[in-house]
């Protein structure tokens, strides 16, 4: 974790800990850094946040200040700023967004020419420039030159790129969706421009909800984690299916016909198992956090799929995927990501990536899931004063070994630390809830009466 820049971008409330100025800053630098040989392009978008607007002038002004030009997205989805990045030869990428996030809080992500994350060498040359004290070839910069003249920058309207992007996303149906009533819940976000007409064009019926952004509203009781209002009204007006996404739209999470939720675990086996069955599941291998449920493992161990556990967080998934070869990963919550297609987490990809099984199966989506049954998980966090001393000691791993034990091949616990607060999180998934709670709880003392706990 950098000083200020996270696994998902730098974020922080708007104009508190994510100002205006941090973008300029940030702006400054990449215009400077990526047009030292030559006039940089850079390529920005921006999610339905009210700040995004200041926070996207203000990257703006500091990418044309040293001499290089934007091309704007305006309101889009962070995959549609990766797909563009790469395929518009572009020398990197930005997208303004908090991705799941209340209004207030807005974040930056920084991609590269090839529409990945940007790496962390350059990243930590930001957080350089943003604390003072730069350095690049052995050369100190404390500040960084001002284009003038002819050389300053400027801004142009790429909304083109966008529609381009939707062009893509159409051209990988590989069905009509003629006949599928589909619901959409856009969040307020991203999605509510691109996602409907996508559905349109490949000639679903499509129901649209949340798809009135104010600026206040993104992911306002609404979009992929506040799933309920999205399963009430599939069933209520009898939709084939619904898709719920994220502000920025790089999650997807599903709801079958019944009303019923599908996760990011559900996807990855119901897509995983078709890649199988035609012979395009690379290295036989599904990329899983080590936050995927229990059921989806051993619903993998029954249909002989074989899966690798990363840490949290989809960039650990991809780093993963582009070191070994593999077709298909992703998280619980919904980041999913088919590396053939794109580069990060796609929630528009996704949802057509489940209309493709559901159309060439000729079957219901409860249907196809219906083999990953979902464990009862409980997560308990302790605070503790050392995170690494509460998990080495003896005591508690004997605690976690013991559950283990008792847990067997029903069940798994994990004691992890928090990546950004002094806690260490004792997770068990067992075939009842109360099994979990008590499991959890008896590590979960452990820790705290060996000390640990603040």
């Amino acid at each position: 974790m950098g000083r200020y820049f996270g696994t998902d971008g730098f974020r922080g409330k708007a104009n508190e800990e994510l100002t205006a100025q941090h973008a300029y800053e940030i702006g400054r630098f990449l215009g400077w850094y990526y047009g030292r040989n030559e006039r940089a392009r850079i390529v920005v978008g921006k999610d339905t946040r009210r700040s995004s607007y200041m926070l996207e002038y203000a990257i703006s002004a500091g990418i044309t200040a040293s001499g290089a030009d934007v091309y704007l997205l305006h309101v889009t989805t962070t995959p549609s700023v990766s797909y563009v990045a790469r395929t518009d030869g572009f020398d990197c990428g930005v997208m303004i967004s908090a991705s799941h996030n209340p209004f207030y809080d807005n974040g930056i992500k920084l991609m590269n020419r090839e529409g990945e994350k940007m790496d962390e060498a350059t990243i930590s040359l930001v957080e350089d420039y943003l604390d003072g004290h730069l350095e690049v070839d052995g050369v100190r910069w404390p500040e960084l030159p001002l284009a003038a003249g002819a050389e300053i920058g400027s801004v142009v309207d790429h909304s083109a790129g966008r529609n381009r992007y939707m062009g893509y996303l159409i051209s990988l149906g590989m069905y009509s969706f003629k006949g599928k009533k589909v619901a959409l819940d856009c969040a307020n976000g991203s999605a509510w421009s691109i996602a409907p007409h996508i559905f349109e064009a490949l000639g679903a019926e499509v129901a649209v909800i949340n798809n009135r952004p104010n600026g206040l509203n993104i992911n306002d009781n609404a979009g992929s984690t506040h799933i309920g209002g999205l399963q009430k009204f599939v069933v209520e007006n009898s939709m084939d299916v619904g898709f719920a996404y994220d502000g920025d739209a790089d999650r997807c999470l599903a709801v079958d016909e019944t009303g019923a939720l599908v996760d990011g675990d559900k996807i990855m086996y119901l897509y995983s198992c078709y890649m199988k069955e035609r012979e395009k599941l690379k290295n036989n291998t599904v990329v899983t956090t080590v936050m995927s449920n229990f059921g989806l493992y051993k619903a993998l161990d029954q249909v002989g799929i074989g899966y690798a556990k990363t840490a949290v967080g989809d960039k650990y998934v991809y780093e993963h995927m582009v070191q070994h070869g593999d077709r298909i990963g992703g998280e619980q919550s919904g980041h999913i990501i088919f590396s053939r297609y794109a580069r990060t987490g796609d929630g528009i990809l996704t949802s057509l990536k489940v209309m493709e099984v559901m159309l060439a199966k000729k079957e219901r989506l409860s249907k196809l899931v219906e083999p990953v049954t979902i464990y009862p998980q409980v997560l308990i966090n302790v605070r503790v004063r050392d995170k690494r001393t509460a998990q080495e000691d003896p005591a508690v791993q004997a605690a976690v070994e013991s559950v283990a034990q008792a847990l067997g091949d029903n069940g798994r616990i994990l004691v992890r630390e928090s990546g950004t607060e002094p806690l260490v999180r004792v997770m068990v998934e067992a075939e009842s809830e109360q099994r979990c709670q008590e499991l959890a709880e008896q590590v979960a003392a452990v820790i705290r009466s060996q000390g640990h706990a603040i």
